[in-house]
């Protein structure tokens, strides 16, 4: 099968049980495995719910926020309760295992910024939650970074699709595949930035 067929076909269903409370439960479950080890974003999820209902955009945003602003406290409890067992794995599995410890570099010269740049752009928030756990960094901090990050992230999404929502729905019906490949390059893109750029 085709894969933007695939994935047309996903965003065609999830788009349908919007209004239905699942699909909040599988936006709340998405947006809290995203940021300590699952590799989908929540982003499409979001878009799809707040266009099924645009009334709800809000709503959904702080489901999603909470959802990951709670699972980078995971992220971080494995970095440093079980970085070994689970959180080398997850590292080496994006191919980042090299630089983590660049991170925690990073956390000693930018604290607050690093945190909520990895929540609100496409730097993976995975590898910075993770490895502000290995590297101890101070919860209370990392907790405000990854709260103002995420909501902004999120509500921003939201905001759009509740002031724009049919031209907004169109211009996605109409270049989804463009913007599915864009997505992606933007997904990939920040890990290469974790790989190659950061230092």
């Amino acid at each position: 099968m085709n894969p933007f067929s695939l994935v047309r076909r996903i965003y065609d269903w999830v788009l349908s049980w919007a209004d239905s409370p699942y699909g909040a439960i599988a936006l709340f479950v998405l947006a809290f495995a995203e940021s300590s080890f699952f590799p989908v974003p929540p982003d499409v999820l979001l878009m799809a719910l707040a266009l099924g209902s645009r009334k709800r955009s809000f709503h959904f945003a702080a489901i999603c926020s909470v959802a990951s602003v709670l699972g980078g406290l995971l992220g971080y409890a494995i970095g440093a309760f079980a970085f070994d067992a689970i959180g080398q794995p997850i590292i080496d599995f994006y191919g980042v295992g090299d630089k983590y410890v660049e991170v925690g570099q990073l956390y000693n010269a930018h604290g607050f910024w690093i945190v909520f740049l990895a929540g609100f752009t496409p730097i993976p928030y995975k590898v910075i939650t993770i490895a502000g756990g290995v590297f101890k960094i101070a919860l209370l901090p990392f907790l405000l970074a990854s709260t103002v990050g995420r909501s902004s992230r999120f509500f921003l999404v939201a905001g759009l699709i509740y002031a724009f929502g049919e031209p907004v729905k169109s211009f996605i019906d109409k270049w989804f595949n463009l913007l599915t490949v864009v997505f992606s390059l933007l997904l990939v893109g920040g890990f290469l930035v974790v790989k190659y750029v950061l230092h």
